[in-house]
């Protein structure tokens, strides 16, 4: 994965640097879209292996042409269709491209302007292509799981079976992880009382939802921010072991204990204000009888204050004019409660930006 993943990041570099001074797709297949081509292993002066203006006769109109087509035992496997950089990857193209593919040998087709790629088969109804790419990525932005089944499509790895198989699943993963990123970012009212339901017998009414769809969002929010924190606390503690204890007079030095149930409060509050601001927007400062929470690191901008002791737990929230209301909590989930007074708050200090 190397070798393609270093030219891939080459060609990405490129796109930043030329984007802006290409105009024409034919300048776009030279700068961007052959060198990607030859970074899937195939030589572009080979007509062997890689066919430009393939034609093809569809239907009434003869000669057809498909910008490049690429073979492997002497038949087209893989179609590309190319537009200009910039250029929309929109319905209009996809059917061109589909009239191309459905007379054509070739399993698999690409359509790209250079820097947004998609890729196709039939995995609806044999011969026809598919209205949804089953693999999609921004070259600039390419994760590293794109590169692998990209590499599959390498000359040297090329198995029609293998990647035709690998490709449905790909589909419906990559469906679902919009489908689940669109529900966290924002609760639709379905998947919303999916959960209601699951947390009381009462009817999920239009009112009911509204008052819990803002919860959920903070809930995921959290359980992200959790899993998130889990990981760099382990990553931590490893490294932590690997260092020598802090001499004394370090440790003298610092008379603030920041506890990890203040922590895991602050990242409630976090994970609550993420409905109305940016996370990032939420910071904290710890003192010795308080742990402070601000918005944008300005102590002007106090959100709350946590007083927490071995015998009580108490929650600080301010308003409009920094009056703070203290609540009583029984155990740190318990803030949840506040998610509104909250919420209030970081969207007046928000509105002062």
């Amino acid at each position: 994965m190397d070798e393609v993943k270093l030219k891939i990041k080459e060609i990405a570099t490129n796109i930043e640097k030329l984007a802006a001074s290409i105009t024409t797709e034919e300048a776009t297949k030279n700068a961007f879209i052959m060198p990607f081509i030859r970074a899937l292993g195939y030589d572009v002066f080979n007509p062997l292996e890689v066919m430009p203006e393939y034609t093809q006769d569809i239907g009434t109109k003869q000669g057809e042409r498909i910008d490049y087509a690429i073979f492997q035992n002497n038949e087209p496997v893989l179609l590309i269709e190319c537009k200009k950089i910039g250029a929309e990857l929109n319905a209009k193209n996809e059917s061109q491209l589909l009239r191309y593919f459905n007379v054509s040998k070739a399993k698999f087709a690409i359509l790209t302007n250079g820097r947004d790629y998609k890729f196709y088969t039939d995995l609806e109804e044999k011969n026809i292509m598919d209205t949804t790419p089953f693999l999609s990525f921004d070259i600039t932005k390419i994760k590293d799981t794109q590169v692998l089944e990209l590499e599959k499509f390498h000359k040297k790895n090329f198995d029609l079976e293998n990647i035709f198989n690998t490709a449905n699943n790909l589909k419906y993963t990559n469906e679902l992880d919009k489908i689940v990123a669109a529900e966290i970012e924002n609760p639709s009212r379905e998947f919303t009382a999916f959960f209601f339901k699951k947390i009381s017998d009462q009817v999920a009414t239009e009112k009911r939802i509204d008052q819990i769809t803002p919860l959920l969002k903070a809930v995921f929010a959290q359980r992200i921010n959790d899993m998130v924190r889990d990981r760099l606390t382990s990553a931590l503690d490893k490294e932590t072991k690997k260092e020598a204890e802090p001499l004394p007079s370090q440790e003298d030095e610092n008379k603030i204990v920041t506890t990890q149930e203040e922590l895991d409060a602050f990242y409630i509050v976090r994970a609550i204000l993420a409905a109305v601001t940016n996370v990032e927007n939420i910071t904290h400062r710890d003192a010795q009888s308080y742990f402070a929470i601000f918005f944008n690191d300005n102590n002007r901008k106090p959100i709350c204050r946590l007083y927490f002791t071995d015998n009580k737990k108490q929650i600080g929230i301010m308003d409009s004019e920094k009056n703070e209301t203290r609540f009583q909590l029984d155990r740190i989930e318990d803030i949840y409660a506040y998610s509104e007074k909250l919420c209030e708050v970081a969207k007046f200090y928000a509105a002062q930006n």
